[in-house]
């Protein structure tokens, strides 16, 4: 199993300035977000005993923006050994939405 203490994440298509940092206790995986079009966020969740994450997430944007969904990220090894989660999103509120995203880990 992954252990992503400690490990930080940007998206793999979006924007680069946008860095998220995950914690973990036990199966308790937390995390917080900020830069780029993003003040500040969390989301936590429990990894599952496939290994996958389902979390909720609220994110403030610069914009003032509240944006709060849920996911499911499925984790996967890159060649170099850096984890690359596949996120399956849903958005809540006024602006609701699904969709998919990837998000890689920063070395």
């Amino acid at each position: 199993m992954i252990d992503y203490d400690g490990r930080r994440f940007r998206s793999a298509d979006g924007d680069a300035d946008t860095v998220a940092v995950y914690h973990q206790q036990d199966d308790l995986v937390w995390g917080e977000v900020a830069g780029g079009a993003v003040r500040r966020g969390w989301a936590a969740g429990t990894r599952q005993p496939d290994g996958s994450l389902a979390m909720g997430y609220t994110i403030v944007l610069v914009s003032g923006e509240v944006v709060c969904g849920r996911t499911v990220n499925t984790p996967e090894l890159t060649a170099d050994g850096r984890v690359r989660l596949h996120e399956v999103w849903e958005r809540y509120g006024p602006h609701a939405a699904t969709g998919t995203s990837c998000i890689e880990e920063v070395c």
